[in-house]
Parts: C-alpha cells; structure tokens; sequence
C-alpha cells in the first residue's frame, strides 16, 4: 500500500495488514510452527525442515523479519532465527483486540 493510502487508516488497521500480509503464505506458517516447535533459535535447519530451495526459504524469513514476528542474529557466517517474543506478545495482543471487535457473526 502506498503511503498516501496507508495514511487513510489508523496505524493499528496498517500493522494488522502488514502482519495477515506477511503469514498470508503457507511456507511462512510452516516456518514459524517450526520455529515455536523448536523454541529457540535455528540455522540451516529450517532448510531441512521446510520442502523448499535455501533462496526461498531465505526470502521467505526475511519477510518475517520485516514484520518483526523473528529475528535473526548473525553466529558466523551463519544467521540463526527465533520468535521474537515480546514482539510476538504484541502481535497476540493486537489480534485479540482486533477478535473483540466481532460483536456477532451473522
């Protein structure tokens, strides 16, 4: 969404898109199961675990990292990924503010 449009909408309505934009593909739910699966921070086994390509995976954790759902710190060359828990906190908060909203569901 372009800037001028995002303004039009609280930041609240922004950040829930950006977050539904960025767990809207199956391959980044399977990553973050596996991730709170595992309960701490992983490197090349994400590979392992998730049926894609290495450049794929790898793009698919940067758009997690953008959004703030993990986060990656750099062990070496590597780079080794976790949930990042307070963020996720923030994340549960929101959507269950957003869940309270529903009054009904006719």
């Amino acid at each position: 969404m372009g800037a001028t449009k995002a303004d039009l909408f609280t930041a609240e309505q922004n950040r829930l898109a950006d977050l539904f934009r960025a767990v809207g593909h199956p391959a980044r739910i399977a990553i973050l199961e596996y991730l709170l699966q595992v309960q701490g921070c992983v490197c090349g086994d994400i590979v392992h675990a998730i049926p894609l390509s290495q450049a794929t995976v790898s793009q698919h954790l940067k758009e997690l990292k953008k959004v703030g759902l993990i986060k990656g710190e750099v062990e070496g060359v590597r780079v080794c990924y976790c949930i990042d828990q307070p963020m996720w906190e923030e994340v549960k908060t929101l959507l269950d503010g957003f869940m309270a909203k529903a009054k009904c569901f006719c």
